[in-house]
């Protein structure tokens, strides 16, 4: 690093004008990593944070199950089938509905899930609800004034609030949670979309087969959402061309500066220095120029994120979901592609030749 760290001193400008644009690029893919989360959690909270390890969803007779909460219904048979099979520990209906919650003049859309208490997120005051009761969103709650004991239409339906629960939301709307009778009279639906499992030593695929269902894992049930994937694979192929911007980036600058050094490393190459010595050399001046970057961006990107998002379950801004340990993710990547296209840059050093110091070339 001895050579490096002169470079750095020497041509401070350029230096700092690519660790500019280094910080930039990566306060940018921090930013939409974080936006990318929070979309997310926005998006499948509800289902994600269901304390069961598996969703089973269903079809009517003749048709194929697929994944997708807003197609799925499940049979009283399979309802019954789940509940009776070997191995099985436990088996909860889940209604999940679309709707609109109106209370004391204010209006909001919702998404209504109905399902056991031992679902519902953690209770921050009342109970779990009853038959014509609710439970809200300490986010919703708060924007809408809506305390325990207070009453909200959701739908047609004037429902008792029974309890302030922990945040979560569904497909961007945030969730309010009820039984699932109640929650069949608000959708109109005759059966349960989908069914909360704990399989235990239950042989899933067997029992899919004989009954016409899909058992997947909750994680896996994710992309039953609607435009879900659609969205994090839109904001997941952006993140990609970022970090191939950053490493082409970043072997471009290196690519000059080997260029312009060709003299200089003809010299050092006549002086004994070897090719191997050179390149590490020049490796290590862009984990330097990288290292700063990054973690400048990084932290540039939490600081923005932090000021101006709103939260996973809604706020006055977008929605951002990032910790230093997720953070780390971007990070890591940028610095592993800036260096792997500085690598490709700096190769050209093994190639001076050391008479051009000596006036070979004149």
């Amino acid at each position: 690093m001895f050579v490096a760290l002169r470079d750095i001193r020497f041509a401070r400008g350029r230096f700092a004008l690519m660790g500019a644009v280094v910080a930039l690029i990566t306060m940018l893919v921090v930013f939409l990593y974080g936006l990318t989360g929070g979309l997310a959690a926005g998006s499948t909270s509800a289902v994600a944070g269901l304390p069961v390890p598996g969703i089973v969803f269903g079809a009517p007779a003749g048709a194929v199950p697929e994944v997708s909460f807003s197609d799925s219904g499940i049979s009283p048979a399979q309802l019954a089938a789940w509940r009776s099979a070997p191995g099985v520990r436990s088996v909860e209906p889940l209604g999940v509905a679309m709707s609109r919650m109106t209370s004391a003049g204010a209006a909001a859309s919702v998404s209504v899930l109905g399902t056991a208490a031992r679902l519902l997120p953690p209770l921050l005051s009342g109970s779990a609800p009853g038959e014509g009761q609710v439970a809200v969103g300490r986010a919703t709650a708060a924007a809408d004034g809506i305390a325990v004991g207070s009453t909200v239409t959701v739908g047609a339906r004037t429902l008792l609030v029974s309890g302030i629960t922990a945040d979560r939301s569904y497909a961007h709307a945030p969730t309010v949670w009820t039984t699932e009778p109640t929650w069949q009279q608000l959708s109109g639906a005759a059966q349960p979309s989908v069914l909360a499992v704990s399989a235990g030593s239950a042989d899933t695929a067997a029992l899919d087969r004989a009954v016409g269902t899909d058992a997947v894992s909750r994680s896996a049930a994710l992309a039953g959402i609607d435009g879900y994937s659609a969205e994090q694979g839109s904001l997941q192929l952006i993140q990609g061309f970022l970090f191939a911007v950053s490493a082409l980036v970043v072997g471009a600058f290196f690519t000059v500066w080997t260029v312009q050094r060709r003299a200089d490393i003809a010299v050092l190459k006549a002086l004994g220095a070897s090719g191997g010595y050179l390149v590490r050399d020049a490796l290590g001046q862009a984990l330097v120029l990288l290292a700063l970057g990054t973690l400048g961006g990084a932290a540039a990107g939490l600081a923005g994120g932090a000021l101006a998002g709103g939260g996973p379950a809604g706020g006055g801004g977008p929605p951002f979901a990032l910790t230093p340990a997720t953070a780390a993710v971007p990070v890591l990547a940028m610095v592993g592609l800036g260096l792997a296209g500085a690598a490709l840059a700096v190769r050209r050093i093994t190639s001076v030749d050391p008479l051009t110091a000596l006036g070979a070339n004149r």
